[in-house]
């Protein structure tokens, strides 16, 4: 689908349930909240999906859009969804539109409006908020903004483009508050998380001479430093601070005898392919996968392939 195919399809329907992924992050909750915001000024029923794991510094700014208790559902719409396999806790049904700047998106549902080039989906919202009502009101500029700066590291990431700091700039005009927003977003953190965050560049470890950098964060870690779900936004991107690398890992034990790794690069090095050996994906700089071990064996697994990737 094109934006204008989506337009006309979210047009023509309505009674629209929203999903965002497992582990939420900001671009599919301030993107699915934008569009829910936006199908509402339009007249048409629509709610997101109760997702559990919201954690409390995204709460606020989403769960007016949750769906009720009886909330008639007629169509599913997901957002930065790659495939089934991040479909949020408790959800079963079948997607009939799927939202997304996933490359890996493994193409679940009916319909699909994918632009990979995008740096974070709330672009792609942004643009088809435009499409159905000329532009965003302020509250969804403010959820797109979270969408939009969330995914790029505060316009760090080398997934930016010159149309994410044209989005960035829209939606500062449609009246997001774009400082405080980033406070509260980079500049904010609780104690534990930057106990955690000691933990983390104290144990770094390195290969390859320096080119892959591996950071492990244990159940022991998160115990001893306090850290809750609330604090562990982002922790993938600690590791990628290590000046000399070109891949950097984070292990994340999860305590059901699984690990989820996050993977991010530099252009040399697409980490996509590495994820998806072990059936995850996303983009070519950014990707992740879960697999079925503990942290040391997880970074047994992982090496090779990374290194066999390196080398071409």
């Amino acid at each position: 689908m094109t934006i204008d195919d989506a337009a006309r399809w979210l047009r023509r329907n309505d009674g629209y349930l929203i999903l965002t992924h497992t582990r939420p992050d900001g671009d599919t909750l301030g993107s699915a909240s934008a569009l829910c915001s936006a199908l509402r000024r339009m007249g048409k029923r629509s709610a997101l999906f109760k997702n559990t794991e919201v954690t409390e510094r995204f709460l606020p700014f989403v769960s007016e859009f949750f769906a009720p208790a009886g909330f008639d559902i007629e169509h599913i719409v997901s957002v930065d969804i790659a495939s089934t396999k991040l479909f949020p806790v408790g959800f079963e049904g079948k997607v009939e539109l799927a939202i997304d700047h996933h490359p890996s998106n493994s193409g679940f549902a009916e319909n699909t409006l994918l632009e990979a080039d995008r740096a974070a989906c709330g672009e792609i919202i942004l643009e088809l908020i435009n499409t159905l009502h000329g532009g965003p009101d302020k509250r969804e500029a403010d959820l797109l903004y979270i969408a939009v700066s969330t995914d790029t590291g505060c316009f760090q990431y080398a997934n930016v483009t010159e149309n994410t700091f044209l989005a960035a700039a829209e939606l500062a005009r449609a009246g997001a508050d774009t400082a405080g927003l980033s406070r509260l977003f980079f500049r904010t953190f609780s104690k534990a998380r930057l106990a955690l965050e000691g933990a983390v560049y104290s144990g770094l470890r390195t290969y390859m001479d320096g080119k892959i950098v591996v950071n492990i964060v244990t159940l022991d870690m998160v115990r001893r430093t306090g850290v809750t779900e609330n604090d562990m936004d982002d922790i993938a991107a600690l590791a990628g601070k290590l000046e000399g690398h070109q891949v950097s890992v984070t292990i994340r034990e999860n305590g059901n005898g699984t690990c989820r790794v996050s993977l991010r690069s530099g252009a040399a090095v697409n980490v996509s392919d590495v994820a998806r050996i072990f059936g995850g994906g996303g983009h070519a700089m950014a990707a992740g996968c879960t697999v079925k071990a503990g942290p040391e064996e997880t970074l047994g697994l992982l090496l090779p392939v990374i290194e066999r990737e390196m080398k071409g």
